[in-house]
């Protein structure tokens, strides 16, 4: 797949907002500052497309990326962060929970962890809570160029012995810097759609 265009059509907080065009929608999930804007920006080819920050919990909006006209990527507030008040991520919980108990155009959830650590116990009840819904997830594990190649088999072990995925969900490995898994994940679109 050739990404031509690339379009923030909508950052939506509420379900009247979403767009109403019935276009596939892939949901991109993760811990704050896991990395979801360089993987939003490393599978469009743009430099900085999706703002990247290096202070977590910069994303507080459903945001809607329109790509090549005929798909989205939904970006969401990044879950885990202490520094965000209580209020505040109820109502995170609250705007993602409705988005995937009513969106029909949701076709899949790329769920986005951290390569180097194991994944954590909000990496858990997400994996959970997405299988609670019974949607498809592919694991994206980011930051694969900063473990040695040596040791991508043990640590490829220990995400999959923790998540424990479900059959038909699976794992890629990923990488800003070196572009590892890019065509994995855009022929998973293509197939999807």
């Amino acid at each position: 797949m050739k990404i031509n265009s690339v379009d923030l059509v909508i950052s939506a907080v509420r379900r009247s907002q979403y767009p109403d065009d019935n276009k596939p929608e892939f949901l991109l999930v993760g811990r704050s500052n896991v990395g979801k804007s360089s993987f939003i920006n490393t599978l469009i080819n743009r430099k900085s497309y999706a703002k990247t920050s290096k202070i977590p919990g910069r994303t507080q909006t459903l945001n809607f990326y329109l790509v090549n006209n005929g798909f989205y990527l939904v970006d969401v507030p990044g879950y885990g962060y202490a520094a965000v008040n209580k209020k505040k991520q109820r109502k995170f919980g609250l705007m993602i929970e409705e988005y995937l108990e009513k969106r029909k155009q949701l076709k899949h959830v790329f769920m986005i962890i951290d390569f180097r650590h194991k994944p954590s116990e909000d990496d858990l009840l997400m994996y959970h809570f997405l299988k609670y819904f019974e949607l498809p997830v592919t694991v994206i594990a980011t930051k694969a160029d900063k473990v040695g190649t040596s040791l991508h088999f043990k640590q490829r072990k220990l995400i999959l012995d923790t998540l424990d995925l479900v059959l038909g969900d699976e794992l890629i490995l990923f990488s800003n810097v070196t572009k590892l898994g890019r065509l994995e994940v855009l022929d998973k679109i293509e197939r999807v759609i």
